[in-house]
């Protein structure tokens, strides 16, 4: 199998936290998944970016905070783009809003922070020395991110417009609601994994799922619109005590939506993400 080599244009690449206090995020990040920091320098105003391996291979990142930001930490997911201003453009005449536009992060990528027309914010990541997570699926790495919305269809609409998606309604277990599509990115998949299609087939996955790159999913009660992450574990329960151990809180007891285990569990600076058990038995 052929190393991985970036993601396509229109593609979750990319995930990181800004966090009140890097170091002890990334202890905590530590203890939890195993990752290994490494600092990849400070920004122009002092910002510090810490970028977590896993078996040497780049898997998230941990950010100190503008200084005018207020907003309580948070993961974020960023998509893959060819050019940051570009995309920019598009998410404008969109009806989406650039809350920072496109600067160059380091040597890393040249990035932009925006929002949809709801209000969910998401980077563009045009790729540089980091063209993406190196990564993906394995135990203690980015498993996937979902957007939580009360409008799937201006979503839709949105995000099509932006990135190229197309959309189907999938109800299998755990994978229900709104499955976002890039189309060609099964190709792309079966040069690094050949196979990918027929393994997904004969799992029972819904057609165009080896195109799947994020989900949109209803908001639940007192949520706002978000984009949400969730990490690959081996074991949920443990994960969900190593989080309590650490300083962290388990807001979502482990529980069972077959083939997953699932909890939902806020870091010590209250950064929430989703922790998943796959067991197709």
């Amino acid at each position: 199998m052929r190393e991985r080599e970036g993601f396509p244009a229109g593609v979750p690449a990319w995930i990181d936290t800004a966090q009140p206090d890097p170091d002890a995020t990334a202890a905590f990040y530590g203890a939890l998944f195993g990752w290994e920091f490494a600092e990849r320098g400070s920004a122009g105003d002092g910002r510090r970016y810490l970028v977590g391996s896993l078996d040497g291979r780049q898997v998230a990142a941990i950010t100190s905070p503008a200084a005018d930001v207020t907003a309580a930490p948070a993961w974020n997911t960023h998509i893959a783009v060819d050019n940051a201003d570009a995309a920019a453009a598009r998410v404008r005449d969109s009806g989406g809003t650039v809350l920072a536009a496109p600067l160059d992060l380091l040597d890393l990528s040249r990035m932009a922070w925006c929002a949809d027309p709801t209000g969910a914010g998401f980077g563009l990541w045009e790729p540089r020395k980091i063209a993406g997570a190196e990564m993906v699926n394995a135990p203690g790495t980015w498993n996937f991110s979902e957007l939580k919305t009360a409008d799937v269809d201006g979503a839709t609409r949105f995000y099509g417009e932006v990135f190229g998606w197309e959309v189907d309604q999938v109800d299998m277990g755990v994978m229900h609601g709104t499955m976002v599509r890039l189309p060609g990115y099964a190709d792309f998949l079966e040069q690094f994994d050949p196979g990918i299609r027929q393994r997904h087939a004969d799992f029972g996955a819904p057609p165009g799922f080896s195109e799947c790159v994020a989900w949109i999913m209803p908001l639940a009660d007192g949520e706002t619109p978000h984009w949400n992450v969730t990490f690959a574990v081996t074991d949920t329960d443990s994960v969900a005590s190593t989080a309590r151990e650490h300083g962290g809180a388990v807001l979502v007891k482990p529980f069972d939506i077959p083939p997953v285990r699932s909890t939902v569990i806020a870091d010590p600076h209250g950064a929430r993400f989703t922790a998943n058990a796959f067991n197709p038995g």
